[in-house]
């Protein structure tokens, strides 16, 4: 049996997130769906996480899929249920709602957001080596593979300034009270302005 290195699993786990806006994009489930499907997932993760970090739960799984960093706070993975759930809520709006009258309803928008986190992230991970500070290659490989799983869902200059916006935020991490912000919580939802820019542009 091969042995996958962890930073391998933790990438491959992520891109497993690829399935619900594709479910959707092959109209395997409708968007209602998708939403439902993310906030039980954002429901089962923080559980989970609430039982890690107040030691109730520890499952093997945790030592290899999770960094040392996360031992004593909210791990990537929750994060990346939490920016998920936002975008399939807040960027593909309801037709007759407030909000819908001002930006149209597209839940294209917010899959292309979810599929940058979940299919340029890993690629940036992987071809960064976990580097903080990004080299100018990774970051274009990631701007990349952003903006082309972006292109079948929204037009070219929404999906550019996407691209653009969530290579920005896997780029550049803030650190707030000493914590570096993870690129899990901001690349969709910037992701998702950088489109919405581009349409009302």
């Amino acid at each position: 049996m091969v042995d996958v290195p962890p930073e391998v699993e933790r990438r491959l786990v992520h891109a497993t997130g690829a399935a619900i806006p594709l479910a959707w994009a092959v109209g395997l489930v409708g968007w209602r769906s998708v939403q439902l499907l993310w906030t039980a997932a954002l429901a089962v993760a923080l559980a989970l996480e609430l039982g890690r970090l107040s030691g109730r739960v520890d499952l093997a799984i945790y030592d290899r899929l999770t960094r040392e960093y996360e031992s004593d706070n909210v791990a990537g993975y929750a994060l990346y249920m939490v920016s998920m759930t936002l975008v399939a809520y807040l960027f593909a709006f309801e037709p007759g709602t407030v909000l819908a009258g001002v930006l149209p309803y597209r839940p294209g928008l917010a899959a292309a957001a979810m599929l940058m986190l979940a299919l340029a992230d890993p690629v940036s991970g992987l071809l960064g080596s976990g580097e903080l500070r990004k080299r100018v290659w990774v970051l274009a490989a990631t701007f990349a593979v952003a903006t082309l799983v972006a292109v079948p869902f929204v037009p070219v200059v929404p999906a550019v300034l996407g691209g653009a916006a969530a290579t920005l935020a896997d780029g550049v991490k803030p650190v707030v009270a000493g914590y570096v912000v993870d690129d899990n919580l901001t690349i969709p939802p910037a992701a998702a302005v950088g489109m919405t820019v581009g349409f009302l542009l």
